[in-house]
């Protein structure tokens, strides 16, 4: 999407003053801040990135990593608790640090700052125990941090480490210990998706959606139940797209809100208009995920058959497939939906 943005802006160079990303979103974020002042080269960054991938450049895909990781949740559970061997999680991702350690080049961010081309980068993840959605930002020095119902903003120089508790999906990848607390994915209790953007400065954002709108079919005949494997997937989705939609319609309801108001009573409010501009993809990226699913390891297929994220429903898997053909099969379906919507985003970003 951001390669078909930058060919409909061009020459703009640097169009994202504010960027802000969760999960795996984080890692395309960092990206886009450490290359702010030149939006075409940090794309083609990342679009060598993902391009490139492999499952085990992700998360160990060996079959003694992932069958002992599934025998020790048995055993764990078998025993009632009484044998201390359940692992931290599904699958081990210490591979994916040791790719972003080589990839990113976090010191461009603070040059992109100091050079004018960005004011905020927020990379979100969850706390564990404070039960709360932070978000770990660099900046311009006039951002004040926030403080809200289980979120805030906390200033910080970016690190893997950040980046890390990001991806941390809830039970397939370990959490991550940033100071004295661990964190996990920063969208399961990030309940307004828009608000770093908004507390960084925004007054217009775009939004990249992974999910298309259409809701599934009713089914015509009785559906068997649902496995471990369907229910993570749901769990997963209404994580990462729920909130997103709740927090879109709150947005709004507010610009609404306010355009019926006066001047000063608007003032008084301290709310402003935000302008957005959502982009979804037009195919169900769990039909993507099936035609491509020869690739996945072996071990790890064996694990989502296990778990009956297998066949019936793409939906855990789709969160688990990094090899190259699918994500450039992916980036080909977001380049073309851009270059589609192309009239949509010059308006967007050219208006007054």
């Amino acid at each position: 999407m951001l390669r078909a943005i930058v060919e409909v802006l061009q020459p703009e160079p640097a169009p994202f003053p504010v960027i802000c990303g969760t999960s795996a979103g984080a890692v395309n974020a960092v990206v886009l801040a450490s290359h702010a002042g030149d939006l075409p080269h940090g794309v083609e960054r990342l679009v060598s990135f993902w391009s490139g991938l492999h499952c085990g450049r992700i998360y160990r895909t060996g079959a003694w990593s992932v069958l002992s990781s599934a025998l020790r949740w048995f055993l764990a559970l078998s025993s009632g608790g009484l044998l201390k061997v359940a692992p931290q999680a599904l699958l081990d991702n210490e591979p994916l640090r040791e790719l972003l350690e080589g990839a990113l080049q976090l010191g461009g961010i603070d040059a992109a700052i100091h050079g004018g081309h960005l004011r905020g980068a927020a990379v979100t993840a969850s706390a564990y125990t404070r039960a709360s959605a932070i978000s770990f930002y660099q900046g311009s020095e006039d951002i004040e941090p926030w403080q809200r119902t289980r979120r805030q903003g906390q200033p910080t120089r970016l690190r893997v480490d950040h980046v890390m508790a990001s991806v941390a999906l809830p039970m397939i990848f370990p959490a991550q210990r940033l100071g004295n607390e661990y964190f996990g994915d920063g969208g399961m209790r990030m309940q307004a998706p828009l608000s770093p953007a908004i507390h960084l400065g925004a007054d217009r954002i775009l939004v990249i959606g992974t999910r298309d709108e259409r809701p599934d079919p009713e089914p015509t005949a009785p559906a068997s139940y649902p496995s471990a494997g369907e229910v993570g997937g749901y769990l997963l989705d209404t994580v990462f797209m729920d909130t997103l939609n709740a927090d879109l319609a709150r947005l709004r309801r507010i610009n609404r809100t306010l355009s019926m108001m006066p001047q000063e009573q608007r003032a008084a409010t301290g709310l402003r208009p935000i302008d957005t501009l959502v982009i979804r993809p037009s195919r169900d990226l769990r039909v993507v995920t099936a035609e491509h699913a020869a690739a996945f390891p072996p071990a790890v297929k064996l694990l989502l058959r296990t778990l009956g994220g297998w066949g019936r429903d793409w939906r855990m898997a789709s969160y688990l497939l990094f090899e190259a053909e699918y994500c450039q099969a992916l980036i080909q379906l977001g380049y073309e939906d851009g270059l589609r919507d192309a009239r949509r985003i010059a308006d967007f970003f050219h208006a007054p």
